[in-house]
């Protein structure tokens, strides 16, 4: 679980699964997120790479692109842990 925190714990990455989540279709092609950011695609590449070892998303290529999907187990599993039930107020002391 740490390891997935510390994925998202980058902006750029939190951005890149944020988008490839809300992606249409359900997945997103590499050449739709480096439009987004000033960075060069390596740099991108890079990003992708460290949610994919974290296992926040897979990957398929497809000829010269590759699309990415977000894990929704994990994405449900994170925001399980997230969820915080509220605790209820006592009277007295």
């Amino acid at each position: 679980m740490a390891k997935m925190f510390k994925a998202l714990g980058d902006s750029i990455r939190l951005r890149l699964f944020s988008m490839i989540a809300s992606a249409a279709g359900e997945e997103a092609c590499v050449c739709d997120l480096t439009g987004s950011f000033d960075l060069s695609a390596p740099t991108i590449s890079y990003h992708l790479k460290i949610l994919r070892e974290a296992g926040l998303v897979t990957s398929e290529r497809r000829g010269t692109w590759v699309y990415y999907r977000a894990r929704r187990d994990r994405l449900s599993l994170l925001s399980g842990l997230l969820a915080v039930e509220p605790v209820p107020e006592t009277c007295g002391v």
